[in-house]
């Protein structure tokens, strides 16, 4: 099971790590942090780049996190809450299929983050080493994760954007 783990860890922390960094810095063809707060502009957030710097920052830092197994809860937290963000804003107007623009990707994305929460990093990780998987893993650190991460993505959505006045609505 660790070795699955390790593989499950690597690659999507390293996913996740990298579409941060497509945020943050620009790399892998991203748009940069200025790009991105245009993105999240068009949303209606009121501190569109500092919108942009917590979902790269949570990307990049909550995919190192899981990774290397390190403060693996919180990374999956980091990286769950971006994903539920994403369905809401982009992809759920647009169904489930990823081939029509749909949320699968990031349902299954959210879904392996919390399940390494509850399952734990596994033994090739760094909580591993310093002996804290057995505390900071199990059913209730997965349950705990998507809690707060449903609590934490409504929050950004609603207090974290301008009301748009009726004039203003799509009809």
């Amino acid at each position: 099971m660790s070795y699955g783990l390790l593989v499950l860890r690597i690659v999507l922390g390293l996913t996740m790590f990298a579409h941060g960094a497509q945020k943050l810095f620009g790399w892998f063809g991203g748009s940069g942090i200025r790009g991105t707060g245009g993105f999240f502009g068009n949303f209606g957030f009121r501190a569109p780049v500092l919108i942009a710097f917590a979902a790269g920052l949570a990307e990049f830092g909550g995919g190192l996190s899981l990774a290397m197994g390190f403060l693996t809860p919180l990374g999956a937290l980091a990286v769950t809450v971006v994903m539920l963000n994403a369905v809401y804003l982009v992809h759920w107007s647009k169904g489930f299929f990823n081939g029509n623009g749909g949320y699968e990707f990031n349902l299954l994305i959210a879904s392996a983050a919390v399940a390494i929460a509850a399952t734990g990093p596994g033994r090739f990780a760094i909580d591993h080493a310093i002996g804290w998987d057995d505390n900071i893993s199990g059913l209730w650190w997965g349950v705990g994760v998507l809690g707060a991460a449903v609590v934490v993505a409504f929050l950004t959505l609603t207090a974290g954007r301008r009301r748009v006045a009726a004039a203003e609505q799509p009809a």
